[in-house]
């Protein structure tokens, strides 16, 4: 039987990376409560612990760390638009609820999944690092509000509660039910521009780097028990990719291309973008539309500039490598699409 330090709660367990850690871990033989919102009977009938609640029932989210020994947080409230109240409540309450039932009950470790926007600030990240300031200024209120996220997780590093943030970067592979599908849906529907000259480079991580990322951060916590408190990732933060960027247009018509699908060839300049963007938060606001909008200021800006990031930190100190390389992901998911299972 597993002891309470082999146990592990996984917050958005049913989620495209929360599930691959929560199917990696039941593979070593862990035991595994998921805190979400939607039940995965299958999961259930593999011997894991569900309990149904959202990240602002902070009663729930405290009880439910009782008997783990690690904590993925990986859930989120995920979007470019929306209310800063709503994001603040899952993102940053949330996270402070968890964070307090950590230290109630004990739990050992905390291996958060942050995101290279905190560091957003307008400009290009070429090559950025972990010594870039958390944004504070930002037209998005995801960024804001997992930066706000990140800061108190690291703050609550300490002696018996061993913490860590991971900022993954545009997570994708077989089964992606976000950036790939939406990528794929705008281009058929006529609606994706290049946005500036099309050269910016970014990182993307597949998931299954992701995954190996938190497990390995995870090990790294449990030896930092061992070794003292300042000692490494115990407290900080590190970017994750796959450590080869692409430039983004080049990969995406790569992609449509490979689909039969027809390539994106028309630009917008970035000025351009940003003044539509502009209007529409206007006008989504104005008239308080539902939905997002066509374009926003944050969007205008992550589609035009370089986001690639310096993963040697995480190398170092977690002994992060990248086992999936772009090729052999693109590849892999080119073929799964192909048969209808992307």
């Amino acid at each position: 039987m597993n002891s309470p330090r082999d146990s592990v709660l996984v917050t958005g367990g049913t989620g495209f990376l929360g599930r691959r850690i929560v199917e990696r871990l039941l593979a070593a033989g862990r035991s595994v409560t998921v805190l979400g919102r939607t039940p995965a009977p299958d999961l259930e009938a593999r011997g894991v612990r569900f309990v149904r609640a959202s990240l602002d029932d902070a009663a729930a989210v405290q009880a439910a760390c009782a008997g783990a020994g690690t904590i993925f947080h990986v859930a989120a409230k995920v979007g470019v638009w929306g209310r800063y109240e709503d994001f603040f409540r899952t993102n940053v309450l949330g996270t402070r609820a968890l964070l307090e039932g950590a230290r109630q009950h004990g739990v050992k470790r905390f291996v958060h999944t942050s995101t290279p926007s905190v560091v957003y600030n307008g400009r290009d990240l070429a090559g950025a690092d972990e010594s870039l300031p958390l944004t504070t200024e930002c037209p998005s209120p995801y960024p804001l509000t997992k930066a706000i996220a990140e800061r108190e997780v690291l703050a609550a590093n300490s002696n018996t509660l061993r913490t860590v943030a991971l900022r993954p970067h545009l997570i994708w592979g077989v089964g992606d039910p976000h950036l790939v599908p939406r990528v794929l849906a705008r281009a058929r529907a006529g609606r994706l521009r290049i946005v500036g000259d099309g050269k910016n480079r970014v990182d993307m991580v597949h998931v299954e780097n992701a995954v190996d990322a938190h497990l390995l951060a995870e090990a790294a916590l449990s030896q930092s028990n061992l070794i003292g408190y300042f000692a490494p990732p115990a407290g900080r933060a590190y970017f994750i990719t796959n450590d080869e960027p692409v430039v983004l247009w080049e990969w995406i018509n790569g992609l449509l291309t490979a689909l039969g699908e027809r390539p994106v060839s028309r630009h917008v300049p970035l000025r351009v973008a940003t003044m539509i963007g502009t209007t529409c938060e206007v006008v989504w606001r104005g008239l308080r539309l539902g939905g997002e909008p066509p374009m926003t200021r944050f969007v205008a800006a992550e589609l035009a500039k370089d986001h690639w990031f310096d993963v040697s930190a995480a190398k170092r100190d977690l002994g992060y490598a990248p086992r999936i390389s772009m090729a052999q992901g693109t590849a892999e998911l080119i073929a799964a699409l192909k048969r209808g299972e992307g």
